[in-house]
This record gives C-alpha cells, structure tokens and sequence, in this order.
C-alpha cells in the first residue's frame, strides 16, 4: 500500500509542477504565442537552411573524396594491368626459348 501511496503523491508532485511552469511561463512570456510561434517557426526554416547547406558540402566533399579514390583504383589497376602483361610476355618468351632449345636438341638427336 505504502508504494501505491508514494506513487500517487510522486504523480501529483509532477501535475503541479508542470502547472505551476505553464501559468508562469504564460504570465512572464516576452511575446504574445502567435510571435513566439512565429519565430519558433522562423527558426526552424534557417536551420532546415544551414542543414541543408552543411548536407550540400558534405556530398560534394564525399564526391570530391569518391572520384579521387576512383582515379587512384583505375591508375593502381592500369599499373597491375602493365604488370601482368610484362610478366606473361616474360614468360612467353621464356617457354618460346625452352621449346627451340628442345626442339633443336631434339634435331640434334635424330639427325646423328
């Protein structure tokens, strides 16, 4: 019962608090509601503004980022791309080398 009771009275603390702060926020308010509205409202457009305007840098910062690591993988991907390619024409020529030296030994062998 003691629980109930401290509840209660927690709860009615809290509605005459929140009565006392409305009655006085009405009675020492700077400006009549349809102003405050007014420059709640006002307020409100400049920072969807500045929101607006911090979002628009920031995707042209991450494009700005984006198309830079672009080009950094496509020059990284052209420098593999050499690379491979050196190593297949080293090979090639490698194994083109081993055949007419096998092929030549092998003439060597039947023609004796």
């Amino acid at each position: 019962m003691d629980n109930s009771n401290n509840t209660g009275k927690i709860v009615g603390s809290l509605v005459v608090g929140a009565l006392v702060g409305v009655t006085l926020g009405v009675l020492f308010a700077p400006h009549k509601g349809t102003r405050t509205r007014s420059m709640i409202a006002g307020g409100a457009e400049d920072m969807a503004k500045d929101f607006k305007k911090k979002m628009s840098r920031e995707a042209k910062d991450f494009k700005k980022m984006v198309s830079k690591d672009a080009k950094m993988l496509k020059d990284k991907a052209a420098e593999l791309e050499g690379m491979v390619e050196g190593k297949f024409e080293s090979v090639s020529s490698s194994l083109k080398e081993k055949a007419n030296a096998l092929l030549q030994m092998n003439s060597d062998h039947v023609t004796k």
